[in-house]
């Protein structure tokens, strides 16, 4: 397998896209630390790491020589862009990401999965569309301001040391994973 060039990774992208699946790939196939900011935010009965200690948690993380992270959390941003060397972006259309989103909660609401802490999905609070709480009303909050901010943040010269890739689609992401693991960079 050709090396893959890049030892500091963020990948980034709306709600359900699949940030720490890729991460998680990209750090197994690499040998990199898995970090996942989800993890590192959420106490159980989804209470909020205290902005500080998540800050903390975060830098320590980042620690590892070699390192994928998945997430978009905005106030950790001026800790992990300026050492990562490249940024994956999964810029995928609404409604493949609604797609995305319903399989998933439904999905970890059947099998009872265990995500962070304590936490597990409640399909109720989820399909309250109006509600903060849900994540449907999430996606469609930070959908479009994502689609705004990536292309100028990654455009700012304080992130001009990245390597951006953006994909469009799960195929796409697939198979520029896949290209990876046949030994080809693409």
């Amino acid at each position: 397998m050709k090396p893959f060039p890049f030892k500091r990774i963020v990948v980034v992208g709306t709600t359900s896209s699949g940030k720490s699946t890729l991460a998680k790939n990209l750090a197994d196939i690499f040998r990199m630390d898995f970090i996942e900011l989800d993890a590192l935010h959420w106490k159980p009965n989804w209470i909020e790491m205290p902005h500080e200690i998540f800050r903390a948690r975060v830098d320590e993380g980042m620690r590892a020589e070699c390192w994928a992270l998945a997430g978009n959390y905005g106030d950790v941003r001026d800790i992990i862009w300026p050492r990562a060397e490249a940024a994956i972006w999964l810029d995928y259309p609404l409604r493949t990401l609604l797609w995305q989103l319903t399989r998933r909660t439904l999905m970890r609401w059947w099998r009872n999965e265990l995500l962070w802490g304590t936490n597990r999905e409640n399909i109720l609070r989820h399909f309250k569309f109006w509600s903060g709480e849900s994540l449907y009303h999430w996606l469609f909050k930070t959908y479009w301001r994502r689609k705004r901010e990536y292309p100028q943040l990654f455009s700012e010269p304080r992130y001009a040391h990245l390597t951006l890739f953006r994909l469009g689609s799960p195929r796409e992401a697939e198979e520029w994973l896949a290209g990876f693991q046949e030994g080809q960079i693409n």
